[in-house]
């Protein structure tokens, strides 16, 4: 029988033998084999860790050079690029215009699905243009087919400027390996639900993405050891994280980590280097400059032992907690009943 249709061969689209009879199974085994098939799924990741680490060096030396990172996908793929354009400014301090996002449908399709948008090519090129890309950016194509066209279009006009171009997908064999400086493609296999990309193909390529972001944002200096120094303080939870991650490196109490953070305005690199070098802070942040925004650089202090301690000191008091003698029943109550007793007659 004639093959009549582009999509029957992708692998995204297969029919999984190992969930043939999902409709049968009980909840408990249903769960028990979509686990088994994201096993399956971190496994193809981790085939693809050496690609992720030169899409983190790609971005990285973009960031360095002012370049903008923009994801551009439809459907499941392009919500996960807007995901990532969305948690970057709070997380990592970054302008809204650093990291962008084009999903076909535009807002409109990010809540409700809207068909057929993702098979225009021609939309997919004026988003991109919109967004007058130049070379140094780097433009995320993000599509588990591999075949979206609106993504085709809007790379093929990244490509005019000679941006740099990373490839996401779930087919090892699409015919875009030649068109861009890195393609990164996990070979999930066939969906729990033949054709559902949110599930295999959309857990990967989440994974993938939180790599790229993420590595491009620690390699710029957006983190002191693994503390989350560029926070944006925007609600009372992240003011009390900013204190907290004061407390740990400078010894300070919790308090005064307040105190000083005001002084900083609220910029905790620049209230590290405050207390670490006894600077004003204009001079703070002049000297966080001049060290690239790395809070390491800026005081001369590597924060790992202190990290290190901090755990250790932890994990002896729970240590030493859970080895101290319970109290036996009897003296509990004992102890219950002189309580009480002394209570009452100081009434």
């Amino acid at each position: 029988m004639p093959v009549r249709s582009k999509w029957q061969s992708l692998p995204t689209e297969a029919i999984n033998p190992a969930t043939l009879a999902i409709d049968k199974l009980s909840s408990a085994d249903i769960v028990e084999g979509m686990l088994t098939e994201d096993r399956k799924m971190l496994a193809a990741v981790q085939r693809e860790k050496e690609r992720i680490a030169v899409g983190v060096d790609i971005i990285t030396q973009a960031l360095r050079k002012h370049g903008r990172i923009i994801f551009v996908g439809a459907g499941t793929s392009g919500r996960l690029g807007i995901l990532e354009s969305a948690e970057m400014p709070p997380t990592f301090g970054t302008s809204a215009e650093l990291v962008l996002a084009i999903m076909a449908g535009g807002k409109n399709a990010i809540l409700k699905t809207k068909e057929g948008v993702e098979d225009n090519y021609e939309e997919g090129a004026r988003s991109m243009m919109r967004l007058k890309p130049t070379r140094r950016d780097v433009v995320i194509g993000v599509s588990a087919s591999g075949m979206t066209q609106f993504v085709r279009g809007a790379l093929t006009r990244a490509r005019r400027v000679n941006a740099k171009i990373i490839f996401v997908t779930c087919d090892p064999h699409t015919e875009l390996q030649t068109f861009v400086d890195l393609t990164i493609a996990p070979a999930v296999g066939p969906e729990v639900i033949a054709g559902s990309t949110r599930l295999k193909a959309g857990t990967a390529t989440k994974i993938v993405l939180n790599m790229l972001t993420t590595g491009a944002m620690v390699r710029t200096g957006k983190t002191y050891g693994n503390l989350m120094v560029d926070v944006q303080i925007k609600s009372e939870k992240l003011r009390d994280r900013a204190r907290r991650i004061i407390t740990i490196v400078t010894g300070l109490e919790y308090e005064e980590a307040d105190k000083l953070l005001r002084r900083a305005h609220w910029n905790v690199k620049a209230a590290i280097v405050m207390q670490k070098s006894g600077l004003p802070y204009p001079r703070a942040l002049a000297r966080l400059r001049k060290a690239h925004d790395f809070v390491r650089d800026a005081i001369g202090e590597d924060v790992e032992p202190r990290l290190r301690e901090l755990l250790d000191g932890r994990e002896r008091a729970q240590a030493v907690a859970a080895l101290a003698p319970s109290q036996p029943p009897a003296a509990t109550g004992a102890a219950s009943r002189a309580t009480k007793t002394a209570t009452l007659r100081s009434r």
